[in-house]
């Protein structure tokens, strides 16, 4: 078969499985498939027409396996979106930043034509002069108080010096926004679980969602064209938190701002929260995606808008009011 020689790093994780099966199921145009991990794909696991190797992101070995594989495409999934318990902040730094560094290296020595990388909205940073709808022309500025924000903006940073000082290797950059799917587990989904959901005064908490399918659609496009640049990737339209919380038949318990703050610096401590302080502009400021450039562009319209697929989240997951 005609095509590119596809590399995915981060093949064992929640995207990168999903676009595995795609791509082994033909839904793009590919000569080869390899799907790369850190952890070993167990046999049952493992479909056929793929091949399967494991590899550190981090690692110095990972330009011999782009050579031995002749990969002409990279589709840079590898990142720590979920921080495990003996996970830390310079781990997370070694494999989100380093490692995307090493994988650009890998790319450049070995000739690789295009790299494709899941960014996140979360690069935009929570801030209160966010616009109502952000474009991609909005600076990017994840605070430092979030690890997964801050780190994507390093990422983004790096990329934008490359495409200046590396032209030879093309770039497909998409911002992210929340993604919900059958099996999606997360930081957010674990707020919809609770029995009330958490509201700060005199903010909507604005929420865009993506359905996993169409994260998976934009990046097979991706492969298959010759389509270049950023885009955010998000449904139309946006849920506030109280909205969310009405679909899901739940109360709102409702917090001034500082009376928040201090709770959670008590009781995160203690170990009786997940969420530290800092969470609070994580709900107050969030990012509002616009995907206009993704849809006039890229030519890709998502097939769920936001309430549709938090919609068929909740018929998955058991939901409703």
């Amino acid at each position: 078969m005609t095509g590119p020689a596809v590399l995915i790093t981060g093949a064992g994780g929640y995207l990168g499985s999903q676009l595995v099966t795609a791509l082994a199921a033909g839904r793009a145009k590919v000569s080869r498939v390899v799907a790369a991990d850190v952890r070993e794909t167990p046999a049952e696991r493992r479909l056929p027409g793929v091949e399967y190797v494991s590899a550190d992101v981090r690692s110095p070995a990972l330009i011999r396996l782009f050579d031995q594989y002749k990969v002409d495409t990279v589709v840079h999934l590898a990142s720590i979106v979920t921080p495990g318990p003996e996970s830390n902040r310079d781990i997370e730094y070694s494999v989100d930043v380093k490692g995307t560094e090493n994988v650009l290296v890998a790319c450049l020595i070995t000739g690789v034509k295009k790299i494709i990388v899941s960014s996140s909205g979360a690069a935009y940073g929570y801030h209160p002069d966010n616009p109502a709808w952000i474009t991609e022309d909005w600076p990017l500025r994840g605070n430092a108080a979030f690890a997964y924000a801050h780190h994507k903006r390093l990422v983004e940073e790096m990329l934008a010096r490359w495409r200046v000082e590396h032209p030879e290797l093309q770039q497909v950059v998409f911002r992210i926004g929340t993604i919900l799917g059958e099996t999606v587990r997360n930081q957010i989904t674990d707020l919809f679980e609770k029995r009330r959901l958490l509201a700060i005064r005199g903010s909507d908490s604005p929420f865009v969602f993506i359905w996993d399918q169409d994260v998976v659609g934009c990046l097979l496009r991706a492969i298959e064209t010759d389509k270049t640049g950023i885009y955010n990737v998000a449904g139309d339209g946006v849920l506030t938190i109280h909205e969310i919380a009405a679909k899901l038949g739940k109360p709102c318990l409702v917090l001034p701002a500082g009376l928040l703050r201090i709770a959670l610096g008590v009781l995160k401590p203690l170990g009786l929260t997940q969420y530290g302080p800092e969470q609070l502009d994580f709900l107050r400021y969030r990012p509002v995606l616009d995907n206009t450039r993704l849809k006039t562009e890229f030519g890709y319209v998502p097939q769920l808008s936001s309430a549709q697929v938090f919609e068929f989240y909740m018929r998955t997951h058991g939901h409703g009011a």
